[in-house]
């Protein structure tokens, strides 16, 4: 196989994220081929598959994991699945995306990280933020020095509302594990070579807080310190009626960088019935750019595994982080990395 060869690609999980990641693939990323659709719900991988012009589905994921048909797998299937799948994969001798969460314990999350390694294949993260223009051009001009020495950051992350699910159906901690680990990876990304040493957690059902005693949690504001020095914040919520919000800010003694904007463009309308901006209101649209741009560099990465990418390491910060609020909030105060990173 030579490098300008598109590598076939099973993609498992085939609902709202994996239908916009397999269209994405299938239209997009000419250095991936889209062979194989799978999802256990009966119908729903061979419906899309037909819809997109894919070969085959299945509604067994583990046959697509370790199919002799593919050279690569991207998961997106719910977050307590993906390990088991992942490891499957790479038994294989398969390329694996894998959506965040890669893991939702450490133990696991450097099994399957070790495994990659030792057998020399990739094992992408899906932490798209990386690769949204706004980020990425941020993170170039911290590396640069151009902002000094970090000292603030900022995250933030604001499901579009109103919120529609059913809280009893939502796991334990998703906020911190599926919302906000997307903000801790940003701020990570946003301090290159330093490490979260520590984090206060506070959290609450505010969105729907008739579901509060049973668990469920729908805001969180967290505090973190690393060890260069900097203090960040990151803040989620599951319903902004205005659409889709992710936005992120370093600050240094240099000066300061913003990334991001609910707004799908900068045009802005003023009319007779007020000032207005158009907003995205969902991932998927506001974000589409990044997701396209993680794709394609799975596919570099595919055929030249030194290529950059988030790997298991990168998921390993981030779940600290998440495990380090989970204990705060039970426990009601700050916590130590150090008591988690074992």
């Amino acid at each position: 196989m030579t490098a300008t060869t598109p590598r076939r690609v099973a993609l498992i999980g085939t609902g709202r994220i994996g239908t916009h990641h397999a269209t994405t693939i299938h239209r997009e990323v000419p250095g991936l081929d889209l062979v194989l659709l799978a999802d256990p719900a009966d119908g729903v991988a061979q419906r899309l598959a037909d819809d997109l012009g894919v070969p085959a589905a299945t509604a067994d994921p583990m046959a697509a994991a370790t199919s002799s048909d593919v050279d690569a797998v991207v998961i997106t299937t719910p977050a307590r699945t993906h390990v088991d799948l992942v490891s499957a994969a790479l038994d294989a001798g398969k390329h694996v995306f894998c959506e965040k969460p890669l893991a939702l314990t450490l133990e696991d999350n450097d099994r399957v990280t070790k495994q990659a390694t030792e057998a020399g294949l990739v094992l992408q993260v899906g932490f798209n933020r990386r690769y949204d223009p706004g980020f990425a051009a941020a993170r170039k001009a911290i590396e640069a020095g151009q902002i000094g020495d970090v000292q603030l950051m900022r995250s933030v992350t604001r499901d579009p509302g109103p919120f529609k699910a059913d809280p009893t159906k939502v796991p334990a901690w998703t906020i911190f594990y599926e919302t906000l680990i997307h903000d801790f990876d940003l701020l990570n990304f946003f301090n290159p070579g330093a490490t979260a040493t520590s984090v206060y957690a506070r959290v609450d059902a505010l969105v729907a807080p008739e579901f509060r005693d049973a668990g469920f949690l729908d805001t969180a504001l967290v505090s973190i310190r690393y060890d260069n020095g900097a203090l960040a914040t990151a803040e989620a919520n599951f319903s902004a009626l205005y659409g889709y919000d992710v936005r992120g800010e370093a600050f240094g003694n240099k000066g300061m960088v913003t990334a991001g904007d609910a707004r799908l463009t900068s045009m802005t309308a003023f009319l007779a019935d007020g000032v207005a901006a158009a907003t995205g209101r969902s991932d998927t649209e506001l974000m589409h750019s990044s997701y396209l741009g993680e794709f394609l560099a799975f596919a570099d990465a595919a055929c030249d595994p030194s290529s950059p990418y988030p790997t298991g390491l990168d998921n390993r910060r981030s779940l600290e982080i998440a495990l380090a609020c989970i204990r705060s909030v039970e426990e009601g105060r700050p916590v130590e990395l150090s008591e988690v990173a074992s």
